[in-house]
């Protein structure tokens, strides 16, 4: 599957999703979400896997949408749902059965950083930038993001973060709570599969019925919390400022936001 935008492999009961657009940053688009989809069933069906983990080809995770791509025009007043229907193959991450890693080789922007907080355990690259930058393109969140980030790191850093549209580096998201391990880019995937193999040792059974009580007692719901950020997300999308935003970093400059 070395061709296709997303591939998979399974060994020792380890399965290994990777984005496989290196060329784009690995950013997402709607050809994506097919494979994406199919994969995610085929785990799902597999009942021998003991852990996965999701890294991205090349030097980078994952850079969120592509915003090359026109995802979100052409919708009209239905897009609000266009966009829940984009991020919802990557939320369901959240109902895979068995431990999930991040393994975050490279940068992981927008919706790549949320991909990552759907994950159980993060690896990341210590040099890798990482972080909801929306407000920057002059949008509001998407993939619960603004649901998760301050059940991981509290109310005011994630404030910060969301606010600001600030990036971070892995050294930074580890001294935060965020991830779990900053190490060097080379040693990611070393790492992630070390704790997959540890997980792997473990009674299969009593890990997942752990995992699933875990998330049962935080009530945890980001596929609720994603629909309502798409009705928002798809309100900024609407406004002159995101239009001033997107451009802005394709044209590779500062914005100039007026508020509307």
């Amino acid at each position: 599957m070395t061709d296709t935008l997303v591939t998979y492999t399974q060994k020792d009961k380890i399965g290994l999703i990777s984005f496989n657009r290196p060329d784009k940053l690995n950013t997402l688009n709607r050809e994506i979400i097919p494979s994406f989809r199919e994969i995610i069933g085929r785990i799902r069906s597999d009942k021998e896997l003991r852990c996965l983990i999701i890294t991205g080809s090349g030097t980078t995770f994952c850079g969120g949408a592509d915003l090359k791509s026109g995802f979100e025009k052409n919708h009209g007043e239905f897009l609000s749902e266009a966009l829940m229907e984009f991020y919802r193959p990557y939320l369901e991450i959240g109902s895979i059965k068995v431990p999930v890693i991040a393994a975050i080789n490279g940068h992981a922007i927008g919706g790549g950083f949320g991909i990552t907080l759907l994950c159980d355990i993060r690896v990341a690259d210590r040099k890798a930038k990482m972080g909801a930058n929306f407000t920057r393109l002059g949008l509001h969140s998407g993939m619960a993001i603004s649901y998760i980030l301050p059940r991981l790191v509290g109310l005011a850093r994630a404030n910060e973060l969301l606010f600001t549209g600030r990036l971070i580096t892995g050294e930074e998201a580890a001294a935060l709570g965020l991830v779990n391990y900053a190490v060097d880019k080379e040693a990611v995937m070393d790492k992630a599969l070390a704790l997959a193999k540890e997980i792997a040792q473990s009674a299969p059974a009593a890990v997942q019925m752990m995992k699933r009580s875990v998330y049962e007692g935080l009530d945890w719901n980001p596929v609720r919390a994603a629909a309502m950020e798409a009705q928002n997300q798809a309100r900024t999308f609407e406004m002159e400022d995101a239009k001033e935003g997107i451009s802005a970093v394709l044209e590779k400059r500062t914005p100039n936001f007026t508020g509307r």
